[in-house]
């Protein structure tokens, strides 16, 4: 199964390789539009249990951001994933 992250459509880090500059971007983006960074929202939204696999969460994370994108009301999150994400080369 390929690794899933939710995104924005206008973050244009690579959350995959640029994990540091995706994130401070996010958290920035989240509070100037007053809304949850990714990385909260998803967690709001995913199940937590001692009795999921790593293989279930997986699928659940997966299934989590399906949701979390079609009712996207704002247009503003995204699914991506190490293959289609967007790669910024960090200023030196």
């Amino acid at each position: 199964m390929a690794q899933v992250m939710l995104s924005t459509v206008d973050n244009p880090y690579n959350p995959f390789t640029n994990w540091d500059e995706w994130y401070a971007f996010d958290e920035m983006k989240a509070r100037q539009e007053n809304r949850a960074s990714c990385c909260s929202y998803l967690a709001r939204m995913m199940v937590e249990s001692d009795d999921i696999s790593e293989k279930e969460l997986e699928e659940i994370n997966e299934m989590v951001i399906d949701d979390i994108v079609k009712l996207n009301l704002t247009g503003k999150f995204i699914k991506v994933t190490e293959n289609q994400s967007r790669d910024v080369t960090p200023e030196a």
